[in-house]
């Protein structure tokens, strides 16, 4: 058995062949898409976070909405920015939407990605230390968030509170047990992925490695999951660590899906550059549905992952996307062992 859920970037424009035309559209079909994604027998709606540009953003008032909506899928990101990210605030937004969804909340983070802005985050307020980049301010921020996710007491009460206090130091509220063993970080490189098992964080291993080694990007991955397994059980955590991967994958089963993804079977893997250095982009898929588990049956990743995100095209609309996902649950995850 493997969990499958989609991973929308909620996308929006103007474009007469969109169907999500503005941000309110993005965020109902988001809902809409995740209690669809629900009664298929989906297990998770994940969500992408993108900063000064037509995409999801803030996105716990949208986790809220669906945990609201649904009773059984996780819900979560793929991923959150962390140099955005003020970590006291953030935790307490982050408890308040898994206490609303009863605990299936699964939030991934990370460093980031390249942006629309030129170092976006000191708009928000948050500039890196003297000595240090933006990638330390990132760290330094999760490491924050993690720690008050512990539920520990760290700030001193006023002596002459407005209410009553407990006994002790306060924490932030609200705190959701459990939440901190369902953070995710979204690595883009073996050594990331190692250094995010030592801080006990579950993988979520990105499309976009940002390394290049020359073998195939699925080789590439599973190696990034293989060390970050080992890393996990060096550290001697005492549960077991979660991995997920993400893919494009498109089942053509109508007219429809042939119209859209029909010429995209062929792609394979890119190689370009990103922030100075090499890195390799994972491929399309898409094909009748026993060409992919073919194919799919040579994902080393894919099959190391005890979870897949299938990135969607949510301009397409609910109904097409939920088309989407209900093809490969029934046409594919069965014929893989997945279902």
């Amino acid at each position: 058995m493997k969990r499958i859920g989609f991973l929308s970037f909620g996308h929006w424009s103007t474009s007469p062949h969109s169907q999500t035309r503005s941000a309110s559209d993005v965020l109902l079909q988001s809902v809409d898409l995740a209690v669809a994604a629900e009664e298929l027998g989906a297990d998770g709606a994940y969500f992408r976070v993108h900063h000064f540009a037509q995409q999801l953003a803030s996105p716990f008032p949208l986790l809220a909405a669906v945990g609201a909506r649904t009773s059984r899928i996780e819900i979560g990101t793929g991923v959150i920015d962390m140099r955005y990210e003020n970590p006291l605030y953030m935790a307490e937004d982050a408890g308040a939407a898994d206490l609303l969804s009863d605990g299936r909340l699964q939030l991934g983070i990370s460093r980031g990605s390249p942006e629309q802005v030129v170092e976006g985050y000191r708009y928000f307020g948050h500039t890196p230390a003297e000595g240090s980049d933006h990638a330390d301010m990132a760290r330094e921020h999760t490491a924050r968030f993690l720690d008050v996710l512990r539920g520990e007491g760290f700030a001193q009460p006023n002596p002459r509170p407005m209410f009553p206090n407990p006994p002790g130091l306060l924490r932030v509220e609200p705190h959701s047990a459990g939440l901190r063993e369902r953070i995710w970080w979204g690595a883009g490189t073996r050594a990331t992925a190692e250094w995010a098992a030592q801080q006990g964080m579950n993988l979520m291993s990105s499309t976009l490695l940002g390394e290049d080694t020359g073998v195939p990007f699925h080789e590439l991955q599973a190696e990034q999951i293989l060390r970050f397994r080992k890393a996990w059980a060096d550290a001697g955590h005492p549960r077991e660590p979660r991995v997920s991967v993400s893919r494009s994958i498109f089942p053509i089963t109508t007219a429809a899906d042939r119209m859209y993804f029909g010429n995209d079977g062929g792609t394979g893997d890119q190689v370009g550059y990103i922030d100075g250095g090499r890195a390799r982009f994972g491929k399309t898929y898409a094909g009748e549905p026993d060409a992919l588990v073919r194919q799919l049956a040579q994902d080393e990743a894919v099959a190391a992952a005890d979870t897949l995100l299938l990135t969607v095209p949510n301009q397409l609309g609910v109904d097409y996307n939920a088309h989407l996902l209900e093809s490969l649950l029934t046409h594919v995850a069965p014929e893989l062992g997945w279902r």
